[in-house]
């Protein structure tokens, strides 16, 4: 993370300077000088060599878009100014930074001490387990990571060795090639950015817009930001001065996707009441979480028939700023990579920057977003609770405080609250009976405060938001 964000403050601060180009490929060097003692990998070298596949990321590039191994940064560099479209998929994979961690996940410590009853032997249904020279083996031919074996030793000699981005990964997007590194499967990934945080290594890479950020910026062209609610908890100020300091950094406008959730909040009551209280459908689940979105139609199809056909907040701000802008840039700022994938197929969204971004912008920019003198008036038409969307259980409060009177004791609430293997089968569970009408679904655990591209602390933040919306 630090590595990470050292690296876009270097490449906003040059893209702000305009010479990019001329002094990109000094980075590596400036970040691990000759004769370094900090060093991350087996070698300087090698840290080198991953902070430039970072660098690419940042341009926009993914790591399996490499031709020649010599291109320089520069010439990606030249290659991103010239594009006119964005990546459709935000994630790549360093296969050269990942460690190939170990495939079998269970193994057999220096504390066996070979004991006669060998439980761990007994208890494998696959014969898995053998003594040599009194000590047991695991063949990792046999081994289908049962677990029985770490269950019965009585000494705890057997440890369970997670891979970590596979283990975050609740549908099973990411998995090894025929060399032992780890590849995205995009037609199974939800985006939710689990395995972004989860790796220790830094090998999955988000794609960025940044060049195109700056590319708008330098265009005649209007650009205005649509700041997502939970903006609000990442600095340590109020959103007045949040929203003041955003418009510093270049743009015409900013308006907060809140008066978007306006609209998800108004339609999602309505259709609640239709499809449930009216026609009697068991169940209806929020829309809003594009990981979820794509969780139900992809691996939940049985679940899909009960999500809102209510689009998202962000998706209802970018039709307002696009009336208001018809030739605007219009760049949504958000907590994670699953709104990035959204962005791109929404007609009225143009480019993406996550929090992590901004943040790095107001740093490399000198912008304080912490000085009064920048605050601006909030939009007064918004409803306090849509402010609220960020935090989980928030969506759910907003649809329900928005229902008739006579409606609101009929809701029976259900969250939740993150994505997990436990989640999916709980969602499928409710296809056949589910315990309340209304399901709120969150792909991250306490909802977008704690997105993968956040930089505060997410209890913290959700509870800046939950003040805020009250």
């Amino acid at each position: 993370m630090i590595l990470r964000r050292e690296l876009l403050t270097r490449i906003v601060k040059l893209l702000n300077d305009n010479t990019l180009e001329e002094n990109i490929d000094r980075i590596p060097y400036l970040m691990r000088p000759k004769g370094s003692a900090e060093v991350s990998r087996c070698c300087i070298y090698k840290d080198r060599a991953m902070l430039k596949y970072r660098a690419m990321g940042v341009l926009g590039f993914g790591i399996d878009e490499e031709e020649d191994e010599m291109t320089s940064l520069a010439d990606y560099a030249r290659m991103a100014f010239a594009r006119d479209h964005v990546s459709e998929n935000p994630l790549s994979v360093m296969t050269d930074a990942c460690s190939a961690c170990v495939k079998v996940n269970y193994v057999v410590t220096n504390m066996c001490r070979g004991c006669v009853a060998r439980p761990c032997e007994v208890n494998c249904n696959k014969g898995a387990i053998h003594f040599v020279n009194g000590q047991a083996n695991i063949d990792s031919s046999q081994c289908v990571n049962c677990g029985l074996c770490m269950k019965n030793c009585p000494f705890h000699a057997i440890v369970y060795i997670p891979v970590p981005c596979e283990e975050s990964c609740p549908v099973g997007a990411i998995s090894k090639d025929e060399h032992g590194k780890e590849h995205i499967d995009p037609e199974k990934c939800i985006y939710c950015g689990r395995c972004l945080s989860a790796c220790p290594f830094g090998a999955v890479v988000e794609k960025s817009h940044l060049v195109e950020l700056f590319k708008a910026f330098r265009s005649p062209r209007p650009v205005v930001a649509l700041v997502a609610p939970a903006v609000a908890g990442q600095f340590k100020t109020s959103l007045e001065n949040i929203i003041g300091s955003i418009r510093k950094l270049g743009f015409d406008d900013v308006i907060e996707v809140a008066k978007g959730a306006d609209v998800t909040t108004k339609n999602e009551a309505a259709e609640f009441a239709e499809r449930v209280l009216e026609q009697g459908a068991p169940f209806m689940t929020t829309s809003c979480c594009p990981s979820y979105y794509r969780l139900a139609h992809k691996h939940i199809p049985e679940v899909a028939q009960f999500v809102s056909h209510t689009r998202s907040p962000m998706y209802y701000a970018a039709e307002i700023a696009r009336r208001q802008y018809p030739d605007a840039t219009i760049v949504f700022v958000g907590p994670c990579v699953a709104k990035r994938k959204e962005a791109y197929y929404d007609p009225n969204v143009d480019l993406m920057l996550s929090f992590e971004e901004l943040g790095t912008m107001f740093v490399a920019m000198g912008v304080d977003a912490f000085t009064n003198g920048t605050a601006v008036a909030l939009d007064e038409d918004i409803m306090p609770s849509s402010r609220g969307y960020a935090a989980s259980e928030g969506v759910m409060g907003a649809v329900a405080a928005a229902l008739p009177e006579e409606c609101k004791d009929r809701i029976k609430p259900v969250v939740i609250n993150g994505i997990d293997r436990q989640a999916i089968k709980d969602l499928r569970s409710y296809a056949k009976s589910c315990p309340g009408n209304m399901v709120e679904v969150m792909a991250c655990e306490g909802g977008c405060v704690n997105g993968c591209n956040v930089i505060a602390n997410p209890k913290v933040a959700a509870r800046q938001v939950k003040e805020l919306a009250k």
